[in-house]
């Protein structure tokens, strides 16, 4: 297996840390929510025909409790009040939206939802309204979105700023922030991950790599071949460097980058040689702008998309359009998530030693 780091971007005018509305720094914590090009904070106008989704039950009822929907209507929104009991395929919902004349679409949900209306308004050249409803809101959080109060990013219906950030495809769908593959793709459906993601990853990651018994993949980006990888994650953006596990925050969202994290369970000797080195066990770490590809022996491979789970043809080609999604954020944000700090090494090295752990019982049992 490959083990190397490889990085990139545009960084014209791009700030190191987090944003204020001219594009500058604003978290004195050296917390970067989204370091984005100054040149594409533009104010805009207010949309005339807003549409937005709403998922009254995403993040545990949390669009219900601040009253989303009605504070949306009340600034001249069309409000969907998604029924689960009715699915609904929501691109399909999306694309009549614009068809009947809505100028911005919105969505009040999981990263999931995001992702699927993001790909039509990318498409339809419209401005994306992200407000975070969900459980985890990683996209909102790396667009320093308040996660604690999603009702404060209607404000970017009346009083925003637009930007244009990078979105990645997984064949013909649509990632706003991963598509997992492997192990990865097994941990996020744990309900645990949900609430606790670094916690979740050092209890549960060992036993998923240790007994993980799906298809031998193969990721090839450009000359680089990772052959059999246990888990593998490919992002919207590669993940901060002091987070090679994947757990945290992407320092940026218009790189054009796709980040690639390929984990191997591997034996008891290497484990050891790595840990004694204190190099990140088994990970493979690169930021490429070009095609990933991820093929398995079968037609067909489950994966985790923003979380959700889907089943894709393979072999699954990712990449990434620079710039493809217009973005509207209040003028007025936290621009540094409130919550959580990037893992310390510390973290970072638990994983590890876990995974060596599991990895040791896996070829000695």
């Amino acid at each position: 297996m490959a083990d190397g780091t490889a990085s990139g971007g545009r960084g014209n005018g791009s700030c190191a840390g987090a944003c204020d509305r001219d594009g500058r720094r604003a978290d004195g914590r050296g917390l970067p929510a989204l370091a984005m090009t100054e040149n594409t904070f533009r104010p805009v106008a207010a949309a005339r025909r807003p549409y937005l989704i709403v998922n009254p039950r995403s993040g545990g009822g949390k669009a219900s409790r601040f009253r989303i929907a009605e504070k949306a209507r009340a600034l001249g929104a069309q409000v969907l009040l998604l029924d689960p009991s009715r699915p609904q395929d929501l691109a399909t919902v999306a694309r009549r939206a614009v068809e009947d004349g809505a100028d911005l679409l919105g969505v009040a949900a999981g990263d999931g939802t995001q992702a699927l209306v993001a790909g039509v308004a990318a498409k339809s050249g419209l401005p994306f309204v992200v407000i975070p409803a969900g459980t985890r809101n990683h996209f909102a959080m790396d667009l320093g979105l308040d996660r604690d109060d999603p009702s404060a990013a209607l404000e970017a219906l009346t009083d925003g700023v637009e930007l244009r950030v990078d979105l990645g495809f997984a064949g013909e769908r649509v990632f706003v922030n991963n598509v997992s593959f492997g192990a990865y793709a097994a941990l996020v459906q744990d309900p645990a991950y949900r609430d606790d993601k670094i916690g979740t990853t050092v209890r549960i990651l060992p036993e998923f790599l240790a007994r993980h018994k799906g298809p031998e993949l193969v990721v090839r980006a450009g000359l680089l071949t990772v052959d059999r990888p246990d888990a593998v994650l490919v992002s919207n953006n590669p993940y901060r460097a002091d987070d090679p596990a994947g757990l945290g925050r992407r320092a940026q969202l218009d790189s054009g980058l796709l980040g690639v994290l390929a984990a191997r369970a591997e034996t008891p000797a290497e484990t050891a040689a790595r840990l004694r080195d204190g190099q990140t066990h088994g990970l493979t770490n690169l930021a490429t702008s070009e095609e990933v590809v991820v093929d398995a022996g079968i037609p067909f491979i489950p994966v985790g998309l923003d979380g959700e789970a889907v089943t894709l043809p393979t072999p699954v080609r990712c990449r990434i359009i620079p710039g493809a999604l217009r973005v509207r954020v209040p003028r007025h944000r936290p621009g540094a998530a409130p919550a959580e700090r990037p893992p310390g090494r510390g973290a970072i090295r638990r994983v590890a030693s876990a995974v060596g752990r599991a990895v040791h019982g896996r070829h000695s049992g």
